[in-house]
């Protein structure tokens, strides 16, 4: 079947993005102080009239019925950034995509369409080449998983990045769970699929939804691959991925699912969502290499995310940083710069 090139909104030249500065002007931000307390002015950007249900700011979105056991798990020291500072909760919140919510227009203000949604109940139904088929109740999940916060770079292939503190567990944990058969070479990862919940996926009907995304085995299953259950010491803010999204740190930021609600072990590379928009720009792999340009813009610098008024550029570093825990995974990764090659 051919491919049906579609652009997404963001697949523009890396030094014509808004940055954080106009945006953050442009959004009219209003702190105030106190835990997770924000004001903000913004209407729909549908035009559409708020509802009751609608959220006041980026962190009213954390769902009331979300497992708080374990909150604040204990940080692992194994896992920090001594090279740069924090990113500010209230960037994190409410700076990011999340396409099943917007789409179109203003696409890193997502917090605003997150009213309808409601994650929990949720259930990750487990299928392919694993010993039992079977499906898990995402909070009972949470709650039996001894939860831990690693602070990790993150890094978008939009040449921005950021550094954030996740809670939730090692995937290599929820893996073994599920107990995939030695005809598992890969595992696929699916993300919910709810019209009438997430706005995105009616408005942008010719994207293949629901997302998709996938890892080989080996990814899966080394120890910085992790499920991200919340961040900044509480749940996941319904536009961080809430209930759960997978967080894969030496990888571009659209290869961590969010909402996850399927796992498939397959034994056959599975396609993923963006390859398969774009298989020209956009490889199975995904890893951070500033030696691979993207084919529009470099990648050999980044624009790093503190807090709302303040980013600067700073080189992109060969997996993110994390060379030591993942480079073997990959001997033939181009370690000098390289035109032409997406993997």
């Amino acid at each position: 079947m051919a491919h049906v090139i579609l652009r997404p909104g963001w697949h523009i030249k890396e030094n014509a993005t808004t940055s954080l500065a106009a945006y953050s002007n442009r959004r009219a931000f209003i702190k105030t102080l106190g835990l997770g307390g924000i004001g903000l002015s913004v209407g729909c950007s549908s035009g559409q009239a708020r509802s009751i249900n609608d959220p006041d700011g980026p962190l009213d979105t954390i769902p009331d019925n979300a497992p708080r056991d374990g909150y604040p798990a204990s940080s692992n020291e194994a896992y920090t950034v001594k090279e740069r500072v924090v990113t500010d909760r209230l960037v994190a919140s409410s700076y990011n995509n999340f396409y099943e919510f917007i789409n179109l227009g203003d696409l890193k203000v997502v917090w605003p369409h997150t009213g309808a949604y409601n994650p929990f109940p949720m259930t990750i139904q487990v299928t392919g080449h694993v010993e039992k088929k079977m499906r898990m109740d995402v909070a009972d999940l949470i709650r039996t998983m001894p939860l831990e916060e690693r602070l990790y770079r993150f890094r978008c292939v939009e040449a921005w990045s950021m550094t954030v503190p996740w809670t939730g567990f090692p995937l290599a944990e929820l893996i073994k769970r599920c107990k995939p058969t030695s005809k598992a070479t890969h595992v696929r990862f699916v993300s919910a699929n709810r019209p009438d919940e997430m706005p995105g996926l009616a408005s942008a009907h010719w994207y293949p939804w629901p997302y998709f995304e996938g890892l080989r085995m080996d990814e899966a299953m080394n120890e910085l691959a992790f499920v991200a259950t919340g961040m900044y010491g509480e749940p996941l803010p319904k536009q961080n991925g809430s209930p759960l999204r997978i967080v894969l740190p030496w990888k571009y930021g659209y290869k961590g699912a969010k909402a996850v609600v399927r796992l498939e072990f397959v034994r056959r590379q599975p396609k993923t969502f963006w390859n398969e928009l774009q298989p020209n720009e956009y490889g199975f792999l995904s890893n951070v290499n500033p030696f691979v340009p993207h084919l529009r813009w470099s990648q050999a610098s980044e624009r790093f995310l503190s807090t709302l008024n303040t980013e600067e550029r700073i080189p992109t570093q060969i997996f993110n940083g994390y060379d030591e825990w993942v480079g073997a995974l990959y001997p033939d990764t181009p370690r000098t710069l390289t035109k032409g090659i997406v993997r």
